[in-house]
């Protein structure tokens, strides 16, 4: 029986938001090509709108997605093959049997995503095509907003991914997840891809929503499943960031979808139990090993979480952590964050000398947090005309709405 369109229209986009990567790593295991399987994944959707309004949703709509767009693939490869006789190994590859219903089931649908995640994380691959490709084909973001992670250019992030697929397609790597003792190998960069996947949902690169909770959830996913394959501290340290992070989520927003900094926010609407969970983690991959850098900053995020209130955060510690931190991880995002821990430590002129010193050498000048965290310090110190231009300077920068909401409020109290 059939179903109302608006309903069906309703449910496909539901669908495709939560599951359409997960089908299209399974298309890709199955197909052998990324370009391929991305058409058919889109094809096999567009039929879902006309098929489930006539037929209804069927009991097992990611099954009927793969098996749909695999039909539509192999129907692209017979177009194809009477005009290029290169496409005969694929063809073959499509034309194996087909996975029956019962297969695909959330353990495979589970296992073809991390094992498309450790594909394009292949040695053989420039670690940051590595995290490029992963980030815009396993994780589904677009190019604009990897460019945003990485801090360049959309054109260059372009070339990684199109030089990234070609490899694989041209040195054959398989789409297959790594051994355990080639696990470590590939550790670094899945671990970043999981992190920036995390981060675009904490914090969206662009658009009318501060917060992406289906990037989020899906990082914390696949952080859990890669904690269980290989106990490492790091891996353990990235989780305990990512839960101790998203224990803030419903506090980091107004009902109205406006940002509440972290001084500002309700600390009984943060989440006790990830918080625990979070902590438990740190506590563990602090005396497991050497401490790396997402252990560190799960610390410093522990640290702002056993604060019963803003004014009770041990800065002291927290600068202590980013001390460390900038040794394991030598960045001017990391001396950025030092900087407005030492400004609440030692004060707000301390704070803002470091940052005047990181944009001065030219680092993060078209970065708009740099700009925003120096116009905070100018407005706490009453220079209202520097904090007016750095406010302005970071409003040009950021793309993301309540960002700018944001920005334009303290311009307006400054006036």
């Amino acid at each position: 029986m059939g179903a109302a369109p608006d309903d069906v229209e309703q449910r496909v986009g539901e669908i495709y938001r939560d599951e359409s990567r997960r089908v299209f790593a399974t298309l890709v295991r199955l197909i052998g090509d990324f370009d391929l399987a991305e058409d058919a994944l889109h094809e096999a959707f567009a039929a879902a709108l006309t098929q489930w309004a006539a037929d209804g949703v069927p009991a097992n709509p990611r099954a009927w997605l793969v098996s749909t767009a695999r039909f539509k693939a192999i129907d692209a490869i017979r177009r194809q093959s009477r005009f290029d006789a290169s496409v005969g190994d694929l063809g073959e590859r499509v034309h194996q049997p087909a996975p029956r219903p019962e297969e695909l089931d959330e353990a495979r649908f589970r296992d073809d995503h991390l094992r498309l995640i450790f594909t394009c994380c292949h040695p053989a691959l420039p670690p940051e095509t590595q995290v490029a490709l992963t980030l815009r084909e396993v994780c589904g973001m677009t190019t604009d907003e990897v460019a945003s992670a990485f801090l360049t250019k959309n054109a260059t992030i372009a070339q990684r991914i199109v030089r990234g697929k070609a490899k694989i397609r041209e040195a054959e790597i398989p789409f297959e997840a790594p051994g355990v003792r080639e696990l470590p190998d590939r550790l670094d960069s899945v671990l970043s891809v999981v992190y920036l996947v995390f981060n675009e949902g904490y914090s969206a690169s662009a658009g009318e929503a501060a917060l992406r909770p289906d990037l989020t959830i899906e990082a914390i996913r696949l952080g859990r499943i890669l904690l269980d394959l290989l106990p490492d501290p790091e891996v353990m340290g990235l989780v305990a960031l990512m839960l101790l992070h998203e224990s803030r989520r419903d506090a980091r927003t107004s009902p109205a979808g406006d940002l509440v900094l972290l001084e500002d926010q309700d600390r009984t609407r943060w989440d006790a139990a990830l918080i625990d969970e979070g902590r438990r983690l740190v506590a563990r991959a602090l005396a497991s090993g050497p401490v790396g850098a997402y252990t560190l900053q799960a610390a410093i995020s522990a640290t702002h979480a056993e604060a019963p209130a803003a004014g009770q955060t041990d800065w002291s510690r927290i600068v202590d952590y980013y001390d460390l931190l900038l040794r394991a991880q030598p960045s001017p995002v990391v001396e950025l964050n030092r900087a407005v821990a030492v400004a609440m430590r030692d004060g707000y002129e301390a704070g803002l000398e470091l940052i005047d010193a990181i944009l001065s050498r030219g680092d993060l000048v078209d970065y708009h947090l740099a700009h925003a965290a120096r116009a905070d310090l100018c407005r706490r110190l009453g220079r209202g005309d520097d904090a007016r231009q750095a406010y302005q300077r970071a409003l040009a920068l950021t793309q993301q709405a309540p960002e700018r909401r944001f920005l334009e409020s303290r311009l307006a109290e400054i006036g």
